[in-house]
């Protein structure tokens, strides 16, 4: 008899030989199998997994052997007994080798998207490498990201999510990631992207997300993440309302953050005389906050500031007596509006040093 060693071939190679001689043996013995014979199954299960062979197509194969070999025998206990702790170690050693090889895979696509998602990645490397992972960096991509920190692919809400997200949108190539500790989702750009970012959004339990603009490209994908990435923290900044925000309409935001001093300087001129208010500036602040954000309709905003219309308008004739601005006038409008957003984004007046870092 021959029996079935990893070392000498047996079943672990693709002779379908060892197989036959393996079961007659075991048919006429009633034995059950060796531990070296039960291993040698596994590692050639195993082999099979790696060649990228599927499981159900080895059983059928295996099974498809042992009735040519068993036809017309009586089979008892024993035998069918061996045969299934054959299956089952040949199962075994390839699901071994099925789960390393999704090890294998995962630590590769966290490794590409953290790449994908860095500055200072080498472009042509990560052209190389989407393929691989289903993307195509010539189109161009989204990237939302929500608010928060802590997240950890591992956990398993954020399992939960992906696996929801990709069993919707699998076929658009989704990818999710963690950066930072914050929940990323990249995007194709097209007739999906915003059922995709909408879904993303409404997975991550209320969490604000914010949109990046689609770009294309190798470096598309973190020109857009840097993009939302910023319009998240200065969303937060301004309190702005809303779950889900877009890094187009905060265009504005940089522009005002590009030059920090000349910033610093409109919020310290124009709104430094609100400080000899009494109460100080913020209730002032917020009143012409909420001003702007009602349209420049009086009663609205009355009843967002839980104010009368009255005591609205003495508040507004306050701003205008101290900084000789008046939000009915347009121009006038315009440079309190974005001395409002200047301050908010400089933290003005909560720090010590109003405006001028």
């Amino acid at each position: 008899m021959t029996t079935v060693r990893a070392a000498s071939g047996g079943c672990a190679s693709s002779d379908d030989g060892a197989w036959a001689r393996l079961l007659e043996d075991v048919a006429r013995s009633g034995r059950r199998l060796r531990r070296e014979e039960l291993e040698s199954l596994r590692e050639y299960g195993d082999r099979a997994a790696e060649e990228g062979r599927g499981l159900a197509e080895l059983v059928d194969e295996r099974l498809a052997e042992t009735g040519r070999v068993w036809a017309g025998q009586p089979v008892d206990a024993a035998s069918m007994a061996a045969l299934r702790a054959a299956v089952a170690a040949l199962a075994a050693g390839h699901g071994r080798a099925y789960r390393e090889r999704l090890r294998r895979e995962e630590a590769g696509r966290r490794e590409f998207v953290a790449d994908l998602l860095s500055s200072r990645s080498d472009l042509g490397r990560l052209a190389e490498h989407a393929e691989r992972f289903g993307l195509n960096l010539a189109c161009a991509h989204v990237v939302a990201v929500a608010e928060g920190d802590g997240y950890d692919l591992e956990d398993p809400l954020v399992r939960a999510l992906e696996r929801r997200l990709l069993g919707r949108f699998g076929e658009q190539e989704i990818l999710l990631a963690v950066k930072h500790g914050r929940l990323v989702c990249i995007v194709p750009s097209g007739p999906g992207e915003a059922a995709a970012v909408k879904a993303f959004a409404e997975l991550t339990q209320g969490r604000r997300v914010v949109v990046g603009r689609p770009h294309s490209g190798p470096g598309g994908v973190v020109h857009s993440y840097e993009e939302a990435r910023s319009a998240l923290e200065q969303a937060d900044q301004l309190g702005l309302r809303g779950q889900l925000l877009h890094a187009a309409d905060l265009l504005v935001l940089p522009v005002l953050l590009r030059d920090r001093e000349a910033l610093a300087e409109l919020v310290r001129g124009v709104l430094g005389p609100l400080q000899k208010a009494r109460g100080g500036p913020q209730p002032l602040m917020e009143t012409l906050t909420a001003y702007a954000e009602s349209r420049y309709v009086a009663a609205e905003a009355a009843r967002r500031l839980g104010l009368s219309v009255r005591a609205l308008a003495y508040r507004i004739a306050h701003v205008v007596r101290l900084t000789g601005l008046d939000p009915d006038d347009a121009l006038q409008r315009y440079t309190l509006e974005t001395a409002v957003f200047g301050a908010r984004l400089l933290g003005w007046p909560e720090r010590n040093q109003p405006a001028d870092e």
